[in-house]
């Protein structure tokens, strides 16, 4: 059985068909990525997984459970998590406080045990900043753990919210453009992290990238989109020979 699947999936907004029947399964343990240009409906796949939009027809299932019609932060406690396109931290907090948040859906004290901090709510606190600081350590960011992430460079940024997906111990990840911005350093560093996020902690991962270098090198499966509806699905070498894709994305064939 699919970790997830998204089966004939309509969405529009006045006008637009965002998604037009828009079907596919991922499977546990892939790094399955979804293509296309500006408008295809990427964003609006995310979007309705994790609970931002609600599709006007069709299911969502996570391991075998329909899901669409629940929201955001339930989806969450099921093992759901996301970095955006547009960086969304709290940049007035520190790197371990931001992280931190990715840990609240795990806390079990209520607001009068957790302000005094004594007893389980201590050893709670003390538990959950063991898993940050594991984070911590995997993603190389000790020397700016307790700086405000205001001040750090955008590609830091983007591993802070990497980062804070991460406490929430997702089963799938879902990630929107996470090298967006970057030099080549950068989005080198962020593979890497995405790959072993996949591999060492068996995470599934579901990405969007317009970077196709990345999207061929990281992918088990890729599915491409245009206009609101799913033009191929395959193997990375099955989606570059596709006269749809390479036409629509990818160019001339020569091109890789």
């Amino acid at each position: 059985m699919p970790i997830l699947e998204f089966r004939n999936i309509y969405l529009h907004f006045g006008g637009i068909m965002a998604l037009n029947g828009v079907t596919f399964d991922v499977r546990e343990g892939e790094i399955f990525s979804i293509i296309g240009p500006n408008g295809a409906g990427k964003t609006s796949i995310l979007n309705c997984i994790s609970g931002l939009y609600h599709p006007d027809r069709g299911q969502i299932l996570f391991n075998g459970k329909e899901i669409s019609t629940l929201s955001p932060y339930r989806r969450a406690q099921l093992g759901l998590a996301r970095s955006f396109q547009n960086i969304e931290l709290f940049r007035g907090m520190t790197v371990i406080d931001n992280l931190m948040l990715g840990r609240h859906l795990h806390m079990r004290t209520n607001l009068l045990t957790g302000g005094l901090w004594f007893g389980k709510a201590r050893g709670e606190e003390i538990s959950h900043r063991e898993v940050v600081e594991e984070i911590i350590d995997f993603l190389e960011i000790q020397d700016i753990r307790k700086k405000v992430v205001g001040t750090l460079a955008y590609g830091l940024q983007k591993r802070v919210e990497l980062g804070r997906a991460l406490a929430l111990d997702p089963k799938i990840l879902l990630l929107d453009e996470p090298m967006a911005g970057m030099n080549v350093e950068e989005t080198e560093d962020m593979a890497r992290f995405i790959l072993d996020i996949n591999e060492e902690r068996d995470v599934t991962v579901i990405l969007i990238e317009h970077d196709m270098g990345v999207v061929m090198d990281l992918s088990d499966r890729i599915c491409a989109l245009d206009f609101g509806e799913r033009i191929s699905l395959g193997k990375p070498d099955e989606i570059q020979e596709d006269p749809k894709v390479v036409a629509a994305y990818l160019g001339e064939e020569d091109s890789f």
